[in-house]
């Protein structure tokens, strides 16, 4: 069985399953990692020789580079290699590591309801949310399309990648040690899994450069415009470890390669180099400009924004996405911010980073700045991991830039915030000023009065829409009433939506009593056909599941859920000697019943080996081991069939919904003593149908006159099978008074004990 189930695990790793004779029990042991990366501390020594687990690579490294005539470069960038298969330890480590919440909330807005979270499908056109998230199963399950599983299946599914890949880059998030199974792979993987800590390196140790050069006579200029300019204070200046790259074509180019000796190749991977045209050589990127480093979530830094100090264009010069960067994925300060926006349940978005520079050196911390890009899908639910209810302002500047950055960003939020599972709110500073301007003038207190007064992102939008407009030219009206119908119409709240139309009449008629109720007349019209106008149809569950299935799938919900019934649901079905019909369904009961013998048979060589120590003589005290490594909990069986239920392709939709509960299943599991006799009297009475119609086609086809015994037998069979399912119908009616003291009382609002 733990090859079996070995093969199953590492069956997506490659085209070919893997069988090895692994135990179960290794899975959960944790090995030694061969994640090699060269560290921060060793900056002042060579790189080559900084890290003595870099040693073979390098002399293997510089031989190849020699030959090259790239002289002085003692490494070069790890070449692409196919997905190693790796070490079930791996696999095992990285699922104790990875929360499905923090995986899921990169791709979904989450909504926290009760234990679980729910939020809308991703894999399919939902409209209200289905999708639930389960932090204690660590699994997912849409309620409408089906989907479902752990961590590593949503991003299979969601990243089209296989499982070797996913389970490799989980790997590298969690800094978990990775371990394969060819020797021959781990040097290559080794190369491949340090090309991240290289370039981590080279971006830490490049804005140290920065830094350093600020405070020196070339970076006057640059640090004045901090003081003076910018009032920003030492402190704040150090706190978001602002620099100054220094003019010259290859200053930079001369520190990281000539007296650093960092890889060329690496260096322009990290965004810091340009290859010259015709490749004759490497300049600066970042010239004579005001140094901003852009960190990950941990802090590391992963590019720069160079703001330029005279007139050069562009005025900022971001880094070129790479290995480490992408500008879609990224909020600047965000790694600053995130404590404070969970903390005060709010997070505020700026357009600069001098404008989140400034609100954090006020003391406004749970503030993010979107690089002066549009925001993106990605971006806003990276931020709305950390709010639980999803509280958003954006504070653009108030021009036509900002205007337009605005409307992209609530384009963005469009669907989550009509259904209002978002709150946006928007802010206009007065005058124009944007935030870091605001603050030169005005107080914190007096940004904080302003934040709690910026308007809904519907009001903001509907006072754009009728700014500027002469309401008594008929041409500029009928194009108000349209534009606010259309927006309206998009509305789900029935009162939301009444309260917004008898507001926008109120402005229409501008104060004519008489001519608002009829506006609220025609408005309420028009937003009845836009309402309705291009709706989606909502999707159904797959297929139509019939009385069979509901009952099999009631028996094995019950029987994965609640592990006090399973001796009594084994019982059940052998003394009516049933067995499990539908396909999935049987293929989940044999995957159950591998999984418990197995563990059996573990549990009987271990309780025979406990009785062999007690009846040895006790060891010496010196021959115990000082710290014995405690042996970690087994996983539990719904743990396990997830895990090989994921290598089964085209079952995982229909076993899934087992694995998941809805209020109508655990009301099912409250009253498991009545489930499990009506739902075996189920199947023993489609059975019986299904051979009462066999005795009947035989009995048709029987000669009486030739077989008058036969047809006699079949007579016999039929009433037979036709007393046992009257019987079974009365067995699934009857609820006695031990069922109902036995089961909770189920009232409107559910459940109670």
């Amino acid at each position: 069985m733990a090859i079996a189930l070995f093969s199953l695990f590492c069956s997506l790793t490659e085209k070919r399953a893997i069988a090895l004779p692994v135990r179960l029990a290794k899975f959960r042991t944790l090995g030694a990692g061969l994640w090699a990366g060269a560290r921060l501390e060793a900056c002042n020594q060579q790189f080559a020789t900084s890290n003595s687990e870099f040693a073979p690579l390098c002399k293997f490294v510089e031989k190849r580079e020699n030959k090259r005539q790239n002289k002085g470069h003692a490494f070069a960038s790890p070449a692409p290699m196919v997905t190693p298969r790796l070490h079930p330890d791996t696999i095992e480590a990285v699922k104790q590591r990875v929360d499905i919440v923090d995986i899921v909330s990169e791709h979904v807005v989450l909504k926290k309801q009760g234990k679980d979270f729910t939020g809308l499908c991703p894999f399919h056109d939902d409209k209200s949310p289905s999708f639930s998230v389960s932090p204690s199963k660590q699994f997912y399950y849409c309620f409408s399309c089906g989907a479902g599983g752990n961590a590593i299946k949503f991003l299979m599914e969601i990243g089209k990648q296989s499982f070797g890949e996913v389970v490799l880059d989980l790997a590298r998030r969690y800094q978990v040690p990775v371990k394969t199974l060819e020797p021959e792979q781990r040097q290559a993987l080794q190369r491949q899994l340090s090309l991240r800590d290289q370039l981590y390196e080279i971006l830490a140790v490049t804005a140290k450069f920065f830094e350093h050069a600020l405070h020196q006579n070339q970076g006057a200029a640059a640090l004045d415009y901090l003081r003076n300019k910018r009032q920003l204070t030492p402190e704040t200046i150090q706190q978001f470890q602002l620099g100054y790259a220094p003019g010259g074509w290859q200053t930079l180019y001369g520190y990281l390669v000539e007296q650093k000796r960092y890889p060329v190749d690496l260096v322009e991977q990290a965004g810091l180099l340009v290859s010259r045209r015709g490749g004759s050589g490497y300049y600066d990127r970042f010239r004579d400009r005001l140094m901003i480093p852009i960190c990950d979530l941990q802090g590391r830094v992963i590019g720069f924004g160079g703001r330029a100090l005279g007139d050069e264009q562009p005025k900022y010069l971001n880094s070129p996405e790479g290995e480490l960067f992408d500008k879609g994925k990224t909020l600047y300060a965000l790694d600053l911010a995130k404590g404070a926006i969970a903390r005060q349940d709010e997070a505020i978005v700026v357009e600069g980073y001098f404008d989140a520079i400034a609100l954090h050196a006020a003391g406004i911390s749970n503030v993010v700045a979107s690089m002066g890009t549009a925001l993106t899908q990605s971006q806003i639910k990276q931020l709305l991991r950390y709010t639980e209810s999803k509280r958003i302002i954006f504070n653009f500047d108030n021009d036509r830039a900002g205007q337009k950055a605005a409307d992209r960003a609530i384009g963005e939020l469009a669907d989550l915030a009509y259904r209002g599972e978002v709150q946006v709110r928007i802010l206009n500073l007065p005058d124009g000023k944007d935030p870091d301007e605001f603050l030169k003038t005005h107080s914190p207190a007096a940004y904080r009065d302003l934040l709690q007064d910026a308007p809904l992102w519907l009001d903001w939008q509907i006072q754009n829409l009728l700014a500027d407009k002469d309401l008594s030219q008929p041409d500029q009206f009928h194009a108000s009433t349209q534009a606010i119908a259309q927006l309206l119409g998009r509305l789900p709240n029935a009162a939301l939506r009444t309260h917004y139309i008898h507001r926008c009449a109120e402005r229409l008629s501008r104060g004519n009593a008489r001519l608002t109720v009829q506006l609220e007349q025609d408005l309420r019209t028009q937003v009845r056909g836009q309402r309705w106008h291009g709706r989606s149809k909502k999707w159904q569950t797959p297929g139509d599941r019939t009385l069979l299935e509901e009952a099999e799938a009631q028996l094995l919900r019950l029987y994965l859920h609640q592990p006090a019934h399973r001796a009594e649901i084994r019982a059940a079905l052998e003394s009516r000697d049933l067995e499990f019909s539908i396909a999935h369904h049987r293929l989940l009961w044999q995957q159950i019943l591998e999984i418990e013998d197995t563990a059996a048979e573990q549990d009987a060589v271990e309780l025979k080996g406990a009785i062999a120590w007690n009846e040895s003589p006790p060891p010496a005290a010196a021959s115990l081991p000082p710290n014995p490594t405690p042996v970690p909990s087994p996983p539990s069986l719904l743990s396990r069939l997830q895990d090989s239920i994921a290598q089964l392709p085209g079952q995982q939709e229909a076993l899934y919904a087992l694995f998941q509960l809805d209020e109508k299943t655990q009301r099912d599991l409250a009253r498991a003593a009545l489930v499990i006799r009506t739902a075996t009297a189920c199947m023993e009475m489609v059975m019986c149908e299904k051979r009462r119609r066999h005795f009947l086609d035989l009995w048709k086809k029987t000669d009486i006159a030739t077989s008058p015994e036969l047809g006699q037998y079949y007579q016999q069979q039929l009433y037979l099978e036709d007393q046992r399912i009257k019987a079974l119908e009365q067995e699934q009616r009857n609820i006695t008074f031990a069922d109902l003291a036995q089961s909770p009382w189920v009232g409107a609002g559910g459940i109670e004990g």
